[in-house]
C-alpha cells in the first residue's frame, strides 16, 4: 500500500523530512495539502513567537487564488497543545485576524515539547496533518532549531510517496 506523504526541505539547516499525510484522522486537511501539492511549493519560514517550538509557515496567498481546494477546513485530529513531529495546519477565516481580507493557511512544523496552539486571536485549535517519523524527530528538531538561529527562510514542501 502507497503512503501519501509531504516533504519539506530547507537546505541552510539541513532539514530535509517527510512525514506521512493522516488521511484516515484528518481528511479534508490532508486533502487540502494534497491539492495545495500539486506542484512543489515555496513556503516563507518563521520561528513562531506565540506558540512556541514552531516553525510557522503561512500560505502565501496568491498560491491560493482560483484554487478550489482552498475553502474553509474543519478542525479534524484537532489539537491545542501539538507534540514533537506534529504538521499541523491551522486555519482562519477571513477578517478574524486584525481584518485581513484573505483566509489564512499555516503549515505549522513543531518540533519540540511545551508548544501551544495560542495566538493574538486566543486559542486555536489545528489540524494534525501529519507527522513526522519517531525515528526522523531528532533530526528535524535540529534543523528547526537551527532556522530559528538563522531567521526567517524559505521552505520546499513537495509531495512524496513511501
Amino acid at each position: 500500500m502507497t503512503v501519501k506523504t509531504i516533504s519539506m526541505k530547507e537546505p541552510r539547516s539541513g532539514l530535509a523530512v517527510s512525514a506521512p499525510l493522516l488521511f484516515d484522522k484528518a481528511p479534508a486537511n490532508a486533502a487540502f495539502l494534497w491539492a495545495y501539492l500539486s506542484e512543489p511549493r515555496v513556503v516563507p519560514g518563521i520561528h513562531a513567537m506565540w506558540t512556541g517550538p514552531e516553525i510557522s509557515c503561512p500560505v502565501p496567498p496568491a498560491h491560493l487564488e482560483g484554487a478550489d481546494y482552498a475553502r474553509p477546513l474543519p478542525p479534524e485530529n484537532a489539537t491545542l497543545t501539538p507534540q514533537p513531529g506534529d504538521i499541523v495546519l491551522a486555519y482562519v477565516p477571513e477578517r478574524v485576524w486584525g481584518g485581513n481580507p484573505n483566509p489564512i493557511f499555516d503549515i505549522g512544523l513543531f518540533y519540540g515539547p511545551g508548544a501551544r496552539m495560542l495566538f493574538p486571536i486566543g486559542w486555536l485549535a489545528g489540524s494534525v496533518v501529519a507527522q513526522v517519523p519517531p525515528a526522523e524527530r531528532e533530526a528535524f528538531a535540529a534543523a528547526c532549531g537551527i532556522i530559528r538561529k538563522n531567521g526567517a527562510c524559505d521552505i520546499t514542501f513537495s509531495r512524496g510517496e513511501a
